[in-house]
């Protein structure tokens, strides 16, 4: 099939390069029109919402130490802003420069033809024009910074209070709750601020959602025969991979929360395989749940290959059953080793490569790659099950 591509660069698609955040960063010059900056833009983000809380509590002396929950041992937020953060914001040049070649795999592979390629553009300019809303923005700003703390800081402060001597953000007397220094910062800046983040990912996720909802609707060329088991849509297996630094801080965030809940109030790590179980069936519900949209074009697919082929092979069964069966042919045919021999090998083939046409165009490969991600930074808590005694005495072991 001709090549339909003008040039040989991919479609101009990202779900990060724009938008009214992307515009101010552009002018405190912490990013560029290609998303250079990256570690400079990491570093300031990070101590905008960290730094401030550590002073604080150290001038409050709440930084260790103290009776409660201090700044320094409250491994949910360190987890939050010092490892789930920065990875939200370097996923963003991941997914920038691989998910535009993802979505030029589209047309690369002539699954988007000359006849559909106008109306693939117009999902493109439609998914860029989302990405851009300043009025989506704005109400994502408003949920974390407005209405967010109280949803979930105000939670969290109160649970917090119930289950110890108050935290190094939080206390309770008298009078009743009340916010320290850090507190006011980390109620009213840093944790809406990592909100903020967090739901624009996800506002990105329903962009990418979106936009291969409406391209399965298109008319495809999906080739049954296409050995890659999802008549060439095999290639949207990738997005475990280019996601998976926003899936790491799903997992960083929750392993902070379960470090919290084992060092401060004597709970084990299998009293949150629930959770656990939760957070990876969210992870792989926003990461590969979007490409089941895909579903019912590969069932389609399989259905009309099973049939076509179905066909051409009662018909090149029947004139090979004809000719070297019924035709009598003599030892001089040499059937063995002949060309319709191994034709006949060959549509074998085609037609179970037809047969084990998956249902999702991705595998369990893919699967197994996001559950990998989200449990590899809560690792380290497996090592709160084995007594400190224990751990050093196999270490020494181990080593002599």
């Amino acid at each position: 099939m001709k090549n339909i591509h003008d040039s040989n660069e991919p479609p101009d698609f990202s779900l990060v390069l724009g938008g009214p955040l992307f515009q101010l960063l552009m002018r405190l010059q912490l990013i560029t029109p290609s998303l250079g900056l990256l570690k400079k833009r990491i570093i300031y983000i990070t101590l905008f919402a960290w730094l401030p809380l550590l002073l604080l509590s150290l001038i409050e002396g709440k930084a260790w130490g103290n009776s409660g929950v201090s700044f320094l041992y409250d491994m949910e937020n360190q987890a939050r802003f010092l490892v789930a953060l920065p990875l939200l914001i370097g996923a963003e040049l991941l997914v920038h420069r691989q998910l535009r070649l993802l979505v030029g795999q589209f047309i690369d592979r002539d699954i988007i033809t000359e006849k559909t390629l106008p109306n693939f553009n117009e999902l493109i300019t439609s998914a860029m024009k989302l990405r851009n809303s300043m009025i989506i923005e704005l109400i994502l700003l408003l949920l974390a910074f407005v209405g967010g703390h109280y949803l979930w800081s105000t939670v969290s402060i109160m649970e917090t209070i119930a289950s110890s001597a108050g935290s190094w953000y939080a206390g309770a007397d008298s009078a009743g709750t009340h916010l320290s220094l850090a507190g006011y910062w980390y109620v009213f800046v840093s944790r809406p601020l990592f909100q903020f983040i967090a739901y624009r990912w996800y506002f990105r996720i329903f962009i990418w959602a979106r936009f291969l909802w409406k391209c399965s609707r298109l008319d495809l060329n999906l080739i049954p025969i296409h050995p890659d088991r999802a008549c060439g849509l095999g290639f949207l297996t990738m997005s475990s991979l280019l996601f998976a630094p926003l899936i790491m801080a799903h997992g960083a965030l929750f392993a902070g929360i379960i470090a919290n809940s084992i060092f401060f109030t004597g709970t084990k790590l299998t009293d949150f395989i629930l959770l656990i179980l939760g957070v990876v069936l969210f992870v792989l519900l926003i990461v590969l749940g979007p490409l089941v949209v895909f579903s019912p074009a590969l069932m389609r697919a399989k259905r009309t290959g099973l049939r076509d082929y179905g066909i051409l092979a009662s018909e090149y069964v029947c004139e090979f059953d004809l000719k070297w069966v019924r035709g009598g042919f003599s030892d001089d045919g040499r059937l063995l080793g002949s060309g319709d021999i191994q034709s006949l090998a060959d549509l074998s083939n085609s037609f179970q490569v037809v047969r084990d046409i998956r249902s999702f165009p991705f595998d369990k490969d893919s699967v197994i790659q996001v559950i990998f991600f989200v449990l590899i930074p809560m690792l380290p808590l497996v090592l709160t099950m084995i007594p400190l005694e224990e751990l050093i005495r196999k270490f020494f072991d181990a080593i002599f």
